[in-house]
């Protein structure tokens, strides 16, 4: 779904708030959130619905410190819970103006190559002083923007690594202690989908685990001539085929050039956009590109898909963000 067409269709509050009544609850009765009932015994609704009056808050010196708008809420007449549709999502208690996280959901849908959150807080006005904010915006889209449903990838599937290597201190600058590329595994299945994974080395080891858990037995494997590549399909698949780069990228239909294709597009973003990417969030923006690129002639899909995980799925906190150890930056 574009951005103006969002900015249509969800440029204000109460129509956000209509679109995340309908996914959580589409069959049009409201459910408690507490106690899970939503009618009586007589088939009679048990929440009801009523929007609050604008209110002033006072200060501690007695004068008006905040206006609070009004608020759509729901109550249940059976325990007597009230809440919101906002309520165990994502959106909870955010400083972000809904209207602003559809627009957010739109951009980072949209971007080709990936948009950082300095710009997605440029673009939906956002201070940009709290980059904090914006940027924990994005990683909580971008958890959200993931595979549904797991399928084996059949037919021709093109299997290859790429190297994403730390930038070197500019001239002048303290040297460091050199640190080891960060490594992505790509598996494309031609004409279908494609899935980047991080690795922590390209061993045989850790590199087989791997196609087997994504690609399907009776497909064609195919690689270049790297003897780990050549070991795995000579006793894994029964169809392999193998394009040596020593001497040419293509022989017909004998190339890995649809993943390489996938890995472009991956270190555009990385260096071009972000900039700057540590391992431990290294596999959600793999994600993110490999469901943007599967769903790339499907925008209104992809923007519904998104948004019902947010509502539906568990929100990341930001202390679980940011408590994994951070090993390595590029």
């Amino acid at each position: 779904m574009s951005l103006i067409n969002v900015n249509k269709v969800y440029g204000t509050k109460e129509a956000c708030l209509d679109k995340l009544e309908q996914m959580r609850w589409p069959n049009g009765k409201i459910c408690c959130i507490k106690c899970g009932v939503y009618e009586d015994e007589n088939g009679k609704p048990l929440v009801t619905k009523f929007v609050t009056s604008e209110t002033i808050r006072k200060g501690k010196n007695g004068k008006p410190d905040k206006v609070i708008p009004p608020r759509r809420l729901y109550q249940c007449k059976g325990c007597g819970y009230q809440f919101s549709v906002t309520e165990g999502t994502v959106f909870h208690r955010s400083h972000i103006p809904l209207e602003k996280w559809f627009a957010a959901i739109a951009l980072i849908l949209e971007a080709k190559k990936g948009i950082s959150s300095l710009q997605v807080g440029r673009h939906l006005g956002v201070n940009e002083s709290n980059t904090k904010s914006t940027w924990f915006l994005c990683h909580r889209i971008r958890e959200a923007a993931i595979e549904a449903g797991f399928q084996f990838l059949t037919g021709v599937v093109e299997v290859d690594e790429t190297y994403l290597h730390p930038r070197k201190p500019r001239k002048g600058q303290p040297k460091v202690k050199r640190q080891e590329p960060m490594i992505v595994l790509g598996m494309r299945q031609r004409g279908g989908d494609l899935r980047l994974i991080p690795i922590k080395d390209a061993k045989m080891s850790i590199i087989e685990p791997e196609i087997l858990k994504h690609v399907a037995p009776d497909a064609t494997l195919q690689t270049d001539k790297h003897m780990t590549y050549e070991i795995i399909g000579r006793r894994r698949f029964v169809n392999h085929r193998m394009i040596d780069h020593i001497r040419t990228y293509a022989e017909g239909e004998n190339h890995t050039n649809t993943v390489e294709n996938a890995f472009s597009l991956l270190k555009r973003g990385v260096y071009g956009t972000f900039h700057k990417v540590s391992i431990k969030h290294l596999g959600r923006y793999c994600d993110e590109f490999s469901y943007r690129f599967n769903r790339r002639g499907q925008q209104q899909r992809m923007f519904e898909e998104t948004l019902k995980r947010l509502v539906n799925g568990k929100p990341l906190p930001f202390k679980t963000l940011t408590s994994a150890p951070e090993l390595l930056e590029i």
